[in-house]
């Protein structure tokens, strides 16, 4: 099911007025990267980048074309692990958060 433009700005704006669900949002993308749901992740995280610095500003700060961001990150996407930890240590830096993996 596509989501509607109304649910993405409900998104976007829960983004912008809420610093906790922004990085409740940006560390669920990333768990599930790590549990093997990379579908769920992209999308995550592709809604997280959309509210947030925005795949333009994403791509000068990577020195990635903004184009192959918004591929890897969609529906069909596959990125290298080298671009994923690369865009992730950002959006962290960015946040002003550092996440830790544990074994529980």
């Amino acid at each position: 099911m596509a989501l509607t433009r109304d649910f993405k700005e409900i998104i976007k704006n829960r983004v912008v007025r809420d610093p906790a669900f922004r990085k409740e949002l940006l560390r669920e993308g990333i768990e599930c990267f790590l549990s093997g749901d990379t579908d769920t992740g992209r999308a995550i995280l592709r809604d997280y980048i959309n509210a947030t610095i925005g795949f333009d500003a994403l791509g000068s700060a990577t020195d990635k074309s903004p184009k192959s961001l918004m591929r890897m990150f969609g529906p069909k996407g596959n990125p290298q692990a080298r671009n994923l930890f690369e865009i992730i240590a950002h959006l962290q830096e960015r946040e002003g958060i550092h996440f830790e993996v544990r074994t529980v």
